[in-house]
C-alpha cells in the first residue's frame, strides 16, 4: 500500500464550497431592490390614497429574518470548515506513529497478526475465530483467558495447515466462564500508521490494509508486547 494521505490532495478536499454565500448575495440583492421599490412608491404615492405600508413592513421583517439566518449559516459553515481542517492536520500527525485502537481487524504481516484481548472476567474457554477480508473462516483456536489485558498472536497458519497471505483479518471471540455464562471480550489492535484517509466525515488511519477511525485510538506508542 502506498503510504501517505488519501482523499485530501488539495484544500478543497478538506473544506466544502460555501453554498450559503451565493444565497446571501442573492437575498441581499433582492433586499436592496425591495427597498428601492418601496422608497420609490412612497415618494410617488397619491396623498389622497396612501399606500398600505403594513404589507411592506411585514416583508421587510421577513427579509431581515432570512438575512440573519443566512449570516448564521455562513458562520456555522466557517466554524465547521475550520474544525475539519484542524482535524485533518491532527490526523496527518499520526503518520509514522504506533497506535493502539479499538478494533477487531488486524494486519497479518510476516507471519504475525496480534490482537489485545480484555475479557470482562476470566474465561475458562474462549474460541477465537479468524476470518479473511472476504469473510471466509481461515483459523480457529481455543484457549482460556485470564482477567485483564493480554495479547493473542496468530502466526498466519490456517486450520488446514496452509500459510495465509498477508492482509487484513478479523477476529471473533466466543468466551465462557466456569459456570457456562458468556464473557464479553474487548479487542484492540496495534500498529504503525502509514497513511490517513481524509475522504470521509472522520479521518481514518491506515495500518497496512487495516482502517481505524481516529476516534477509536486509545493511545499512541507501542502496544503490549507479544
Amino acid at each position: 500500500m502506498t503510504s501517505g494521505i488519501t482523499g485530501a490532495s488539495s484544500s478543497s478536499a478538506i473544506t466544502n464550497p460555501n453554498t450559503a454565500t451565493g444565497a446571501s448575495q442573492e437575498i441581499a440583492g433582492n433586499f436592496q431592490q425591495f427597498l428601492t421599490l418601496l422608497t420609490t412608491q412612497l415618494k410617488n404615492q397619491n396623498p389622497m390614497d396612501p399606500l398600505d405600508t403594513n404589507q411592506f413592513t411585514q416583508q421587510l421583517v421577513q427579509y431581515a429574518g432570512v438575512e440573519q439566518q443566512l449570516k448564521s449559516n455562513d458562520r456555522l459553515d466557517s466554524i465547521l470548515n475550520n474544525a475539519k481542517a484542524s482535524s485533518a492536520a491532527a490526523a496527518t500527525g499520526f503518520i509514522g506513529q504506533s497506535v493502539t485502537a479499538d478494533g477487531r481487524v488486524a494486519n497479518l504481516k510476516d507471519g504475525s497478526a496480534v490482537w489485545t484481548l480484555t475479557p470482562a472476567r476470566a474465561a475458562k474457554q474462549a474460541t477465537m475465530t479468524i476470518s479473511d477480508a472476504k469473510g471466509n473462516v481461515v483459523a480457529t483456536q481455543t484457549k482460556a483467558l485470564t482477567a485483564g489485558a493480554q495479547t493473542f498472536a496468530w502466526d498466519g497458519r490456517s486450520t488446514s495447515g496452509f500459510t495465509s497471505a498477508n492482509g487484513s483479518y478479523t477476529i471473533k471471540i466466543d468466551a465462557f466462564d466456569a459456570t457456562g455464562a458468556q464473557v464479553s471480550v474487548d479487542t484492540q489492535v496495534a500498529g504503525k500508521v502509514d497513511g490517513v484517509d481524509l475522504s470521509g466525515s472522520e479521518p481514518v488511519l491506515l495500518i497496512g490494509k487495516s482502517r481505524l477511525p481516529i476516534s477509536s485510538v486509545q493511545n499512541i506508542g507501542t502496544g503490549l508486547s507479544t
